[in-house]
């Protein structure tokens, strides 16, 4: 039971006789006012609210009945006025309450829906400064929060969403509102506040360039509920920030199952690490498998890149990931259903694709209308223990032109060409990452080892497992370059890639024992360069 007071306790039912309404988004508006106004509710609007109802034919009074006082300065001034605060804040049960009320003019508001200025799209839109500061709301929040907080009267609505369900439970309960619902709504309408405040510092600090202010706050809105998360005995839920980049929080699912919380962390993997490679260039595929790319390619076409990067590692390939650079063909979509595949994700589908992967209900197709910009700036936040880590995205890119060769032997063009791609996979496998490449095609993967060796012995390992499964003499890191996320510690790893086949290899440098590692590389006529630059990705 809520108690207002220790001598209040909150009514169970609530007759809704008067309802204010200011919204921006005005989805479901006149119908949710049409149905409370026939449940003999009265209403109260302000400014393009109430123009829209009367335009309906709709009786509503002007929010400036209640104050006493016109709206002034374009709007910004209208609802913030003890008429409105006091006739949302106002205990229902308060003989010195009701008195004030009385001797005040002041009237109860029983029931608010309210959604606020546009920022976040507004933001997400490109507009101006002054236009986006214009759309901080200031008394929507204001009177979201008053009524929220006086839930034991009051029902405050943030989401068009809820209409029906409003008008429903009007009806069923004669023209009342239960505590219950009450509560679910305050709840929400605080959720809502905060994400929106969350928005609006967030835009400030970015404004601002603040890299760490003070006080940092997140928010989202709930896209989907998880069956589980990482494993069965885990609750989880999928929110959304409003972010406009293209991907999986976007991106529209054509066809299959609800994604699931791994699902989702693997799709973003694979369309990211996808989106490094220019799609005006060549096609590119990478599949993925646990957050870990299995497979990687570049070519001349979707199906070209697809076969290249699934010869890598079939094996793992199974009941991956799979995502593209470019809209996916029908010729590519008939060589993925060949294997069982989890989730596609690309721009777009051609229909003669979308037709042949439909004969695979379970496969979920999404695409995403564009590619997200890899030299973009954004943010990413991981939870510990009673904190969150932020760090700005690894949005880090070094040039071909940019290498420092440190070797006596200079790479060829070829080999410059693979080393580009490969450090260009290496930032998005988990460290300690070894990437093997030949060809603009990945040819063995090494992820996540504790030490830098055992990820370039796994990678090669890989690399003759799919030599014996393609029917291969020699594994692919012959005469194949390598690269490593960050440098080598000391020379034993970069002898292993050695020992593999690698000719020529790209880190980026930075160790005590540089250069043992460049006395290595030269004793085996092996070309390396240095970036300079780190991909760790934990």
């Amino acid at each position: 039971m809520t108690v207002v007071s220790k001598n209040h306790p909150a009514p169970e039912l609530v007759r809704i006789r008067r309802a204010l309404l200011s919204v921006s988004d005005k989805r479901g508006l006149v119908d949710f006012a049409r149905g409370l106004a026939d449940a003999g509710v009265e209403l109260v609007s302000t400014g393009g609210t109430r123009s829209a109802l009367e335009k309906a034919g709709l009786k509503v009074r002007d929010v400036s009945e209640l104050t006493g006082f016109p709206e002034v300065m374009d709007g910004r001034v209208k609802t913030l006025h003890p008429g409105v605060h006091g006739g949302l804040l106002a205990i229902r049960d308060d003989v010195e309450h009701q008195a004030a009320m009385q001797e005040h003019g002041i009237v109860d508001i029983d029931l608010v829906a309210i959604n606020l200025y546009p920022f976040e799209q507004t933001v997400a839109g490109g507009a101006d400064k002054a236009t986006i500061v214009e759309n901080i709301d200031i008394g929507g929040p204001a009177m979201i929060r008053a009524a929220a907080k006086n839930h034991a009267y009051v029902t405050t609505l943030t989401d068009p969403d809820d209409y029906e369900r409003v008008l429903a439970t009007l009806a069923e309960q004669n023209g009342s509102l239960p505590l219950a619902l009450r509560q679910e709504f305050a709840a929400l309408a605080f959720a809502r506040t905060a994400a929106y405040d969350a928005a609006v510092s967030g835009w400030f600090a970015q404004d601002l360039a603040l890299e760490a202010p003070r006080h940092r706050a997140f928010g989202g809105k709930l896209h989907d509920v998880m069956r589980y998360g990482e494993n069965p005995h885990q609750q989880a839920a999928f929110y959304t920030t409003g972010d406009p980049r293209p991907g999986v929080a976007s991106a529209t699912l054509l066809q299959g199952k609800q994604l699931s919380y791994n699902n989702i962390n693997d799709t973003d993997a694979a369309f990211e690490l996808v989106s490094e490679f220019d799609a005006a260039t060549s096609a590119a595929c990478a599949i993925i498998k646990h957050a870990n790319p299995c497979g990687v390619a570049v070519g001349d076409n979707l199906g070209d890149a697809y076969r290249r990067a699934l010869e890598c590692d079939q094996t793992s390939a199974f009941g991956g990931i799979v995502a593209f650079n470019r809209p996916l063909d029908a010729q590519t979509a008939s060589e993925i259903v060949k294997l069982f595949t989890e989730v596609i994700i690309a721009p777009d589908a051609s229909e003669e694709a979308r037709q042949i992967l439909s004969a695979k209900k379970n496969l979920r197709l999404m695409i995403t209308g564009a590619m997200p910009d890899p030299k973009k700036p954004g943010m990413m936040v991981k939870s510990v223990s009673g904190g969150l880590l932020v760090q700005g995205r690894d949005n880090g890119h070094v040039a071909p032109e940019d290498f420092k060769v440190v070797t006596r032997r200079a790479p060829d063009a070829r080999e410059l060409a693979d080393m580009a791609f490969a450090f260009q996979v290496a930032k998005h496998v988990k460290s300690n990452a070894i990437v093997y490449a030949l060809n603009g095609a990945t040819v063995g993967i090494g992820a996540g080892q504790m030490s830098r060796v055992d990820s370039a012995r796994i990678a090669a390992r890989k690399a003759v497992d799919a030599a014996e499964v393609l029917g291969l003499e020699v594994p692919r890191t012959k005469g194949s370059v390598v690269a490593s996320d960050a440098f080598f510690p000391f020379a034993d790893g970069l002898l292993s890639a050695i020992e593999a086949g690698a000719t020529a290899v790209i880190q980026p440098g930075g160790s005590m024992r540089d250069q043992d590692v460049i006395d290595a590389a030269d004793e085996a006529g092996v070309a390396m360069v240095f970036t300079g630059m780190r991909h760790f990705r934990h």
